[in-house]
Protein backbone atom coordinates (compact mmCIF):
# COMPACT_ATOMS: atom_id res chain seq x y z
CA UNK A 1 0.00 0.00 0.00
CA UNK A 2 1.19 3.50 -0.78
CA UNK A 3 1.91 6.11 1.86
CA UNK A 4 -0.18 9.25 2.29
CA UNK A 5 0.87 12.70 3.39
CA UNK A 6 -0.93 13.08 6.72
CA UNK A 7 0.15 16.66 7.53
CA UNK A 8 2.38 19.33 6.12
CA UNK A 9 4.41 20.24 9.20
CA UNK A 10 5.95 23.64 9.84
CA UNK A 11 8.50 24.21 12.59
CA UNK A 12 7.96 27.52 14.36
CA UNK A 13 8.44 29.50 17.55
CA UNK A 14 4.78 30.18 18.41
CA UNK A 15 2.41 27.48 17.17
CA UNK A 16 -0.81 29.23 18.14
CA UNK A 17 0.14 32.61 16.69
CA UNK A 18 1.44 31.19 13.40
CA UNK A 19 -1.45 28.72 13.16
CA UNK A 20 -3.92 31.56 13.68
CA UNK A 21 -2.22 33.62 10.96
CA UNK A 22 -2.46 30.74 8.46
CA UNK A 23 -6.05 29.97 9.49
CA UNK A 24 -6.91 33.58 8.58
CA UNK A 25 -4.99 33.31 5.29
CA UNK A 26 -6.92 30.15 4.39
CA UNK A 27 -10.27 31.40 5.75
CA UNK A 28 -10.62 28.62 8.29
CA UNK A 29 -9.89 28.21 11.99
CA UNK A 30 -7.23 26.76 14.19
CA UNK A 31 -8.07 23.44 15.89
CA UNK A 32 -10.66 23.64 18.68
CA UNK A 33 -8.26 22.00 21.15
CA UNK A 34 -5.33 24.32 20.36
CA UNK A 35 -4.43 27.01 22.88
CA UNK A 36 -1.69 29.64 23.22
CA UNK A 37 1.49 28.01 24.49
CA UNK A 38 0.66 24.54 23.11
CA UNK A 39 3.58 22.72 21.49
CA UNK A 40 1.45 21.95 18.41
CA UNK A 41 -1.44 23.58 16.53
CA UNK A 42 -3.45 22.21 13.62
CA UNK A 43 -5.11 24.03 10.73
CA UNK A 44 -7.28 22.10 8.29
CA UNK A 45 -8.31 23.73 5.03
CA UNK A 46 -9.45 22.36 1.71
CA UNK A 47 -8.39 18.80 2.43
CA UNK A 48 -4.94 19.82 3.65
CA UNK A 49 -3.81 19.60 7.27
CA UNK A 50 -1.03 21.94 8.35
CA UNK A 51 0.60 21.07 11.66
CA UNK A 52 2.61 23.77 13.42
CA UNK A 53 5.22 22.38 15.83
CA UNK A 54 7.25 24.43 18.31
CA UNK A 55 11.02 24.15 17.96
CA UNK A 56 13.71 26.04 19.87
CA UNK A 57 15.70 27.24 16.85
CA UNK A 58 14.63 30.09 14.58
CA UNK A 59 14.46 30.24 10.81
CA UNK A 60 17.86 31.10 9.35
CA UNK A 61 17.72 30.48 5.58
CA UNK A 62 15.25 30.47 2.69
CA UNK A 63 12.54 27.80 2.83
CA UNK A 64 13.18 24.66 0.78
CA UNK A 65 9.41 24.19 0.48
CA UNK A 66 6.67 26.80 0.41
CA UNK A 67 2.98 27.36 -0.24
CA UNK A 68 1.63 28.87 -3.45
CA UNK A 69 -1.62 30.63 -2.56
CA UNK A 70 -4.27 31.11 -5.25
CA UNK A 71 -7.22 33.32 -4.26
CA UNK A 72 -10.67 31.97 -5.08
CA UNK A 73 -12.90 35.02 -4.71
CA UNK A 74 -10.61 38.00 -5.26
CA UNK A 75 -7.74 39.04 -7.50
CA UNK A 76 -4.09 38.30 -6.78
CA UNK A 77 -3.48 41.97 -5.98
CA UNK A 78 -6.47 42.17 -3.62
CA UNK A 79 -5.22 39.01 -1.89
CA UNK A 80 -1.73 40.48 -1.50
CA UNK A 81 -3.21 43.56 0.18
CA UNK A 82 -5.35 41.39 2.49
CA UNK A 83 -2.35 39.28 3.51
CA UNK A 84 -0.19 42.33 4.15
CA UNK A 85 -2.95 43.63 6.45
CA UNK A 86 -2.81 40.29 8.33
CA UNK A 87 0.91 40.82 9.02
CA UNK A 88 2.67 39.27 6.02
CA UNK A 89 5.68 41.17 4.69
CA UNK A 90 6.78 41.64 1.06
CA UNK A 91 9.80 39.67 -0.13
CA UNK A 92 9.78 39.94 -3.95
CA UNK A 93 7.39 41.21 -6.61
CA UNK A 94 7.33 39.10 -9.78
CA UNK A 95 4.24 40.73 -11.35
CA UNK A 96 4.64 41.60 -15.02
CA UNK A 97 3.08 44.46 -16.99
CA UNK A 98 0.81 41.98 -18.83
CA UNK A 99 -0.79 40.92 -15.49
CA UNK A 100 0.99 37.57 -15.18
CA UNK A 101 3.42 36.71 -12.40
CA UNK A 102 3.23 36.36 -8.65
CA UNK A 103 4.21 38.06 -5.38
CA UNK A 104 6.43 36.45 -2.75
CA UNK A 105 5.54 37.32 0.84
CA UNK A 106 6.73 36.11 4.23
CA UNK A 107 4.43 35.06 7.06
CA UNK A 108 4.76 36.44 10.58
CA UNK A 109 7.72 34.13 11.33
CA UNK A 110 9.53 34.82 8.05
CA UNK A 111 8.45 31.76 6.03
CA UNK A 112 8.17 32.64 2.35
CA UNK A 113 5.06 31.90 0.29
CA UNK A 114 3.78 33.03 -3.10
CA UNK A 115 0.49 34.58 -4.15
CA UNK A 116 -0.53 33.61 -7.66
CA UNK A 117 -3.28 34.91 -9.94
CA UNK A 118 -6.80 33.63 -9.38
CA UNK A 119 -8.31 31.09 -11.78
CA UNK A 120 -10.49 33.88 -13.22
CA UNK A 121 -7.42 36.05 -13.88
CA UNK A 122 -5.66 33.12 -15.57
CA UNK A 123 -8.70 32.39 -17.74
CA UNK A 124 -8.97 36.05 -18.78
CA UNK A 125 -5.41 36.07 -20.13
CA UNK A 126 -5.74 32.82 -22.07
CA UNK A 127 -8.96 33.77 -23.89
Amino acid sequence: MASLVHHVTIDCADTYRLGTFWAEVLDTKIGDDDQPGDPEALVEAGGVSILFVAVPDGKTVKNRIHFDIQPTDRSRDEEVERLLALGATPVADHRRPDGTGWVTLADIEGNEFCVERSAAERAATTS
